[in-house]
């Protein structure tokens, strides 16, 4: 009786994409965001003036290492929780949820941040009111920024990020 050794056929391994790529994929949208955000914002907390870019830069390191780590993660469970709470909705309506409420998070931790930054906390007031100005004029820039990357690019970053 003759044995037959069945062999499959060699399958080439998987290229995944290397880290460091995901990586400056990762950073390329903190810093879009991050620093299109932080920027509005130093702009309305003290407008233009010889200090703007290292006032700016400032505040944008700060959210960089505080707000936008905090945000990935919440963006995490955001997701997840989206989708368990809203399972029989599209992907699509899922993502517009998850994109506007993450605007609104993010924006107002951002505006703290900045706001704290170049205001500082000496009054309270005076604190408050340039808050809610920095983040009112830059609401609208978020809620473009969000809606655009969280309707057609999310879904292909978290492919790429994947693989």
């Amino acid at each position: 009786m003759n044995a037959q050794i069945l062999t499959s056929p060699q399958v080439p391994a998987q290229n995944s994409t290397p880290l460091l790529y995901k990586l400056l994929v990762v950073l390329g949208m903190v810093a879009l965001m991050g620093g299109s955000l932080t920027g509005v914002m130093t702009y309305i907390n003290i407008g233009y003036s010889e200090t703007f870019l290292s006032d700016w830069f400032s505040s944008f390191l700060i959210a960089a290492v505080t707000v936008i780590p905090a945000g990935i993660f919440l963006m995490t469970l955001l997701t997840k929780a989206v989708e368990k709470i809203l399972p029989n909705t599209s992907e699509t309506k899922r993502n517009l949820v998850v994109g506007v409420s993450m605007a609104i998070i993010m924006e107002s931790a951002m505006a703290l941040t900045t706001t704290l930054n170049n205001v500082g906390f000496d009054s309270l007031g005076l604190f408050l009111s340039t808050w809610l100005h920095s983040f009112l004029a830059a609401l609208p820039v978020a809620l473009t920024l969000i809606l655009i990357i969280s309707m057609t690019v999310k879904p292909k970053i978290e492919q790429f990020l994947k693989s």
